[in-house]
């Protein structure tokens, strides 16, 4: 599979079924050169709150994954 078809999620702590998420490969390594300024943006706060806000992120097949917003 190529770094398409994996997703990194942070899942929201407080608001069920909302996430960030962002393409990366198979070990969660996301290109920040190919991300949007917005979505570059929410990848760093989403890192950034962990634990407080997000949970720790998980790396999913995309295939797998219900629509969640993408940044």
């Amino acid at each position: 599979m190529n770094a398409s078809h994996f997703e990194l999620r942070f899942r929201s702590l407080f608001q069920g079924g909302r996430a960030l998420s962002f393409p990366c490969d198979e070990q969660g390594a996301v290109q920040l050169d190919e991300l949007s300024d917005k979505a570059r943006e929410n990848y760093f706060f989403a890192r950034t709150v962990v634990g407080r806000d997000y949970a720790t992120p998980v790396v999913c097949a995309a295939d797998d994954m219900p629509a969640v917003l993408h940044s």
